[in-house]
């Protein structure tokens, strides 16, 4: 498997690099917003990949549940982990994104809103689990909350179609913002996007996530033999 890894590592740093190239040097600039446009090339991808990686806190949650085996629990643990990373990352370009476009780092718009909410939310799930020392209760009580959590997730992709005032941008599809032919407006838009959002919501997560399980599972292999050690 460690064979295995190390090529998917490979295939996702070249992906990610060709991504780039795409956003930053294939992609035409924006007739509008001008360059700072093509952070949108890594905005929005990273949030899908963030949604990958809160959904395998998901699946990893209810197969805890269901055959309470640690090995579920590491992949919901590393799902919540390179989530919240990606979900900061969203964050963050969003407000380099705002600051010429709004003239603002932040504001309190629906969608800016629920993003950061959600971080939060996945940020709590992490001092739960270090506030509970009995491994079992911890990864019972971790289980069940990323399952529930992940409502702020589907809020924040939903929320520009619920609530109608906000402000924030849809790039793709009719909304209030009058999204439609957002890909024409610009030439290479879609060339440029469309490869970022599959290699940003699979590739991108799936790897970090794995090394994280790599990483969780010899965490525990080392506890086993400390409580080994101290029962001798």
């Amino acid at each position: 498997m460690t064979k295995s890894l190390h090529i998917l590592t490979g295939i996702t740093i070249i992906s990610v690099l060709f991504g780039l190239y795409l956003a930053f040097g294939y992609a035409r600039t924006d007739l509008e917003q001008g360059d700072i446009q093509r952070i949108f090339y890594i905005h929005m991808p990273s949030f899908f990949g963030a949604f990958t990686a809160f959904t395998g806190t998901v699946i990893g949650g209810v197969m805890y549940l269901r055959t309470r085996h640690v090995k579920w629990d590491s992949l919901a643990v590393a799902g919540v982990e390179v989530g919240l990373m990606l979900a900061l990352l969203n964050l963050a370009t969003g407000a380099i994104w705002a600051r010429p476009i709004w003239n603002t780092w932040w504001t309190w718009d629906p969608r800016l809103t629920s993003a950061a909410v959600m971080a939060l939310t996945y940020l709590a799930y992490l001092m739960l689990r270090n506030g509970i020392e009995n491994a079992d209760k911890r990864r019972l009580f971790a289980s069940v909350y990323g399952i529930v959590a992940i409502t702020t997730v589907i809020l924040t992709l939903m929320i520009i179609r619920i609530v109608p005032d906000t402000i924030h941008p849809a790039v793709i599809g009719p909304s209030p913002q009058n999204a439609e032919g957002v890909f024409e407006a610009t030439p290479r838009v879609a060339a440029a996007l469309l490869p970022n959002l599959l290699i940003w919501s699979t590739l991108v997560p799936i790897t970090l996530m794995w090394w994280r399980i790599r990483l969780e599972n010899k965490s525990e292999h080392v506890q086993k033999l400390r409580m080994e050690l101290i029962n001798s």
